[in-house]
């Protein structure tokens, strides 16, 4: 049977990651996934598990102190919110393909014929474990050197998405508070086939339109909407609150 071979080079790993390790063997032994030790008792090799323990303490810290000293606003919860999303299994998952790590595992056989390289679990620890490698090889400077790069583009798209999912919240919590009403959505228009349709929703306080906007459902239209009647009270020096 022939062997599954890793097609990215140790080398080439470590110049997309921008850390260069003293002791290479840890790089080594991050990306060997159990089932290669499974598949191979007679070779003196080790499998990433402990190193991907100790990664996953690093990485939680590092986005923790991270998102601290970045969002000096953020309240606990929404720390702790930003923080789940940049620590979670698909965000880890992301990173280890920016830097090819699933084309530099060593996995078994039926692995590697399964799609092991391209699991989110797998990939997620081997991440983690490449961090924790590097923080084994040099320490925590160089471990928040690797890591803190791969968060500001996660982070900013993750905000995003939650101010335009909670504006119809926002423009409540505001409204009713401010002019004890609360926004009406209606749906203006629907255009396009059934299975494509486009929809127009306008929010209304009282009876004046303060909001349209567009989507794929009735939901996302009146979304939309709301986030539409956000932005015009900001740009009128009139903040709903912050989600």
């Amino acid at each position: 049977m022939n062997e599954p071979q890793p097609s990215v080079s140790l080398d080439k790993l470590q110049e997309t990651l921008g850390y260069r390790f003293r002791d290479v063997s840890l790089l080594q032994r991050a990306l060997t996934h159990p089932s290669y030790v499974n598949e191979h008792p007679e070779e003196d090799v080790r499998d990433n598990q402990r190193l991907e323990f100790l990664g996953d303490a690093v990485i939680d810290f590092v986005a923790a102190d991270w998102v601290y000293r970045s969002y000096t606003d953020f309240d606990e919860g929404r720390m702790t919110r930003l923080r789940a999303v940049l620590v979670r299994t698909e965000t880890l998952a992301h990173f280890a393909r920016e830097v090819g790590v699933g084309q530099a595992l060593r996995l078994g056989h039926g692995e590697a014929e399964a799609g092991g390289g391209e699991r989110d679990a797998n990939l997620c620890d081997a991440f983690e474990a490449v961090v924790g490698a590097v923080y084994f090889d040099a320490g925590m400077r160089a471990a928040r050197a690797t890591v803190e790069p791969f968060f500001g583009p996660v982070a900013e798209t993750a905000l995003a998405e939650a101010a335009d999912q909670d504006a119809k919240s926002r423009l409540q919590e505001w409204s009713q508070a401010e002019l004890k009403v609360t926004p009406r959505y209606r749906i203006v228009s629907a255009r396009g086939p059934d299975h494509a349709k486009t929809f127009v929703a306008e929010v209304l306080l009282e009876d004046r339109a303060v909001g349209r906007g567009l989507g794929p459902s009735k939901q996302a239209a009146e979304q939309a909407a709301a986030q539409a009647a956000c932005q015009s009270l900001i740009e009128l020096d009139i903040t709903p609150p912050e989600a």
